[in-house]
């Protein structure tokens, strides 16, 4: 009898796999788009308040990932961490610092950048409103009880979208920004921070996944230096891309139907726009409505960043 049972659940077990493996489109490698989609004005301006070119940009992101080769132990240990292929974590320093900003010359420059960091006296908040003090709000309250770091921040940020931004509540104007830039970003210029460009609010996101993988805490919103040292640091910051490109991994596969894992362009794309868990559910409802037309589903696609990302694909898995 027990082993009858077992067959069964086996057997039940086998069928429900196979069923979610079904259910599941592979995204193949490669571009969808022929043509490199339309670049935003905003990377043009970063590149030429640099003195250089999107090709430029590259080629020095590039140097560096092939010469230093204690960096690429650690891109590859942090990949296997997280069990993705590290393609993905190079796409996404390629895109960075090809679009966004420029790579540093040496390596170690992160690490005494991510020191001086350690050092500030800085805290997170939006004027007199600490980030403790607001999620203190009732408003927050049914946030509160989430474990997951991931759970609890989507609803924090979903709160602040609703019943905050623009809006005058508690006799403070809120500014129409996003959260994360509007309680994430004191006295420093920009919105994402060393080698993986890195925001303070997407590093708080995937914190839980990082402290089971490895050897660093949990972060905490309430130290504020020691969340940017996380992403300024090289040893950790390596694992929160990671960690951010594992989530977006498993939420498209789960919302979406989607299997992104072959695609670092696509990958790449979401590391760039954020936002992954409505970009999926959005995906997904576009998808259910083409299937009630008769009509084929549409494959995630890449964006300018991705593209470039999977035209140079086989370089940069050479690196590798």
């Amino acid at each position: 009898m027990v082993r009858l049972l077992l067959a069964v659940f086996l057997a039940v077990a086998l069928q429900t796999t196979n069923v979610a493996l079904a259910a599941s489109i592979s995204v193949p490698p490669g571009n969808r788009h022929a043509k490199q989609p339309a670049i935003p004005s905003g990377a043009y301006k970063r590149t030429r308040s640099s003195a250089g070119s999107f090709d430029a940009k590259y080629r020095k992101i590039r140097n560096l990932l092939a010469r230093d080769k204690k960096l690429m132990k650690k891109i590859k240990s942090a990949a296997r961490k997280f069990g993705i292929d590290p393609i993905h974590i190079v796409g996404a320093l390629v895109g960075e610092h090809t679009y966004n900003v420029d790579a540093l010359d040496r390596f170690q420059t992160y690490y005494v950048k991510a020191l001086a960091y350690l050092g500030e006296s800085i805290s997170f908040g939006y004027k007199r409103t600490s980030i403790k003090k607001m999620m203190a709000k009732p408003q927050f309250s049914k946030c509160t009880a989430i474990r997951d770091s991931y759970d609890k921040w989507s609803c924090r940020e979903t709160v602040w979208n609703k019943q905050f931004r623009g809006k005058r509540v508690d006799g403070i104007a809120w500014p129409n920004d996003r959260f994360g830039r509007v309680f994430f970003q004191p006295k420093f210029a920009g919105q994402t921070f060393g080698l993986g460009q890195l925001n303070p609010l997407t590093a708080l996101k995937v914190s839980d996944m990082v402290a089971r993988k490895s050897r660093f805490r949990k972060l905490n919103e309430n130290n504020a230096p020691q969340v940017y040292k996380a992403i300024m640091d090289p040893d950790s910051t390596l694992l929160y891309m990671a960690a951010v490109i594992r989530n977006s991994i498993d939420t498209y596969n789960k919302v979406a139907g989607f299997d992104i894992s072959k695609n670092p362009g696509i990958t790449a794309t979401l590391y760039n726009l954020g936002n992954v868990r409505a970009r999926a559910y959005q995906l997904r409802a576009k998808n259910k409505a083409r299937r009630a037309q008769g009509k084929k589903p549409i494959l995630p696609q890449e964006n300018y960043y991705g593209w470039l990302v999977n035209s140079k694909a086989e370089e940069l898995r050479g690196l590798l």
